[in-house]
């Protein structure tokens, strides 16, 4: 289907500005992690070990998360932006037992100093759209997944038209500071569409992933790989 607008890219790929990484972490975002977790938790069959990869994880709310509810989990949290890593570090070392298990990375995609092939489950939210090419989202998951490993990859999916973005922004941040509200619109105009996913997917190679729409903004890469 051909999505008549065309996207926007974000002005800035990181979000390191420490007003606008504080914003992000007290904004409730319970409803979009929740979908992550169930969708990432359906392919597992319940059951998460290993290794996991978490690809942009903000103020770590889903390594989190995870690391509560899967005590088989050794979580590699990569983020390219330091004030994000702050926080992630504060409120990783709030909770007692998470700090063992849940390494802090700084680093860019796509991510040289990893393991090739040593996550056992690849993850990210919320980072494909900031990402001027894409290409290195699915290069890092080729090259960091092992054998079978699960993969998911969720993002917003960019809409149709400027009003149905205006239609999102005031139904899910219409409470939201000015800087979340302005965030929150650039992102929905820098989103990919599931078409250019796939062709994303395609020309990767990694043939064994499928994207499909998981909301009224959001859409889902998930698979394991061969």
């Amino acid at each position: 289907m051909v999505n008549p607008m065309q996207r926007i890219p974000e002005p800035d790929e990181l979000m390191d500005d420490a007003e606008q990484a504080l914003a992000y972490a007290r904004a409730d975002f319970s409803e979009a992690n929740r979908l992550f977790v169930e969708l990432l938790e359906d392919q597992g069959r319940g059951a998460l070990d290993g290794r996991l990869l978490d690809l942009g994880c903000g103020p770590a709310d889903i390594p989190r998360v995870l690391a509560r509810r899967h005590l088989g989990l050794r979580i590699d949290a990569v983020d390219g932006a330091p004030a994000m890593l702050e926080l992630a570090r504060h409120n990783i070392d709030a909770e007692p037992g998470l700090a063992p298990r849940v390494q802090l990375l700084c680093e860019y995609l796509p991510c040289p100093h990893l393991p090739a092939h040593g996550y056992a489950v690849v993850a990210s939210n919320s980072l494909l759209h900031h990402l001027a090419d894409p290409g290195v989202m699915w290069q890092t998951v080729a090259r960091c997944a092992a054998p079978g490993a699960l993969v998911l990859v969720m993002d917003l999916a960019r809409p149709a038209s400027e009003l149905a973005v205006d239609a999102l922004v005031e139904t899910y941040a219409i409470d939201e500071p000015e800087v979340l509200r302005r965030d929150f619109r650039n992102s929905l105009f820098a989103a990919y569409t599931v078409d250019e996913v796939e062709q994303q997917l395609a020309a990767a190679g990694l043939d064994t992933l499928h994207v499909g729409m998981v909301s009224d903004r959001h859409l889902a890469v998930s698979g394991r790989l061969g």
